[in-house]
């Protein structure tokens, strides 16, 4: 049986391309930064946290879990708190190239791998007009950075480098090679 730590809806339908029978069981975790704690460090140590969260409930089955967050100038970005902070994440990543990290932990036979994948996302200007709108659409309020870029933001993302399914918060090439080295694939 396959779990996927995650409450995200994105998610569960980026691992649902895959093809592999899965459930859902969130974990629910602190997932403060430690202090100066490297971006890639911090997201890798959430996704092991929640994989094996919910592999204590769950014993004997395998945990996919994830973590992304988006990093500017080594500032972790994580969902903002109100439309105010969502709007200030905004302003900061307006014009600008930023990495967005996903940690991925698989739990599989009482053993945790964790890997993660690393795209970055160069924004267009954007002025307080187009990031008002962006915010009162409430898009940005359940993700990490304060955009979707599979939504209305796509507009504002005129290059990536790197996997487009690690923006949405799953790196499946990546996952499907974990998996077919645990032998699920």
């Amino acid at each position: 049986m396959l779990i996927l730590a995650s409450a995200s809806p994105r998610r569960r339908e980026l691992l649902a391309h895959l093809g592999l029978p899965f459930t859902i069981e969130a974990a629910d975790i602190d997932e403060t930064p430690y202090p100066d704690e490297d971006p890639r460090a911090y997201t890798e140590r959430l996704a092991r946290q929640k994989a094996e969260a919910v592999a204590q409930r769950y014993p004997g089955a395998t945990i996919l879990a994830a973590d992304t967050t988006v990093v500017l100038d080594d500032l972790i970005f994580g969902k903002p708190q109100d439309a105010a902070d969502a709007r200030r994440m905004l302003q900061l990543l307006q014009g600008r190239s930023h990495r967005v990290i996903t940690g991925v932990a698989l739990h599989s036979n009482n053993q945790t791998t964790v890997e993660s994948e690393q795209t970055v996302v160069t924004f267009s200007q954007m002025n307080v007009e187009m990031i008002d709108v962006y915010v009162a659409s409430g898009d940005p309020l359940d993700k990490a950075g304060a955009y979707g870029i599979q939504g209305a933001a796509a507009q504002f993302i005129p290059r990536i480098e790197g996997d487009y399914s690690n923006v949405v918060g799953l790196p499946l090439a990546r996952v499907r090679q974990m998996l077919h080295q645990a032998g699920l694939l």
